[in-house]
């Protein structure tokens, strides 16, 4: 049976691992290129935990980490869809291959929106992969205006 529970700062390589596994499932990154990327999130993400403005969920099944999300409450300008200077953005929801088509992902949303609300922030935003656009959707989730450059 998965239980679920709240990351804690000790959770933090375990949740820059979870990170490494999302990008390379999805396809858009190697393996063998991850770990620079890995020691800076997991470095990043340390801090965050410790004061609260990363929130992550851990799902565990038998000893064994399968699953997780995370939600990040950030400054953001005021903004005309809301005059708040907060924001929330869900990154790191990952589920492994063989406990996919079970729920977890959805249910990960639903926290990650519920702590969302529970904090007053009006805006949640995310970035899709194609493994979870779908879940996104059915959560209500629309495609936005936004666009990158990589210079």
């Amino acid at each position: 049976m998965a239980e679920t529970r709240r990351a804690t700062v000790a959770d933090a390589e375990a949740i820059g691992e979870q990170r490494v596994r999302m990008f390379v499932d999805d396809g858009v990154a190697d393996r063998g290129n991850m770990a620079q990327m890995r020691a800076n999130f997991v470095e990043w993400v340390r801090p965050k935990l410790e004061d609260g403005s990363y929130v992550g969920w851990l799902v565990e099944e038998d000893g064994r980490l399968v699953a997780g999300a995370g939600l990040w409450e950030m400054e953001w300008p005021p903004h005309f869809m809301d005059e708040d200077s907060r924001r929330a953005y869900l990154l790191n929801f990952y589920v492994a291959p063989e406990m996919r088509r079970r729920g977890l992902a959805r249910m990960l949303l639903g926290l990650a929106v519920a702590e969302a609300k529970s904090r007053g922030i009006k805006v949640v935003t995310l970035h899709a992969s194609k493994l979870g656009r779908l879940v996104y959707e059915q959560g209500g989730f629309k495609a936005s205006t936004e666009m990158m450059l990589r210079p």
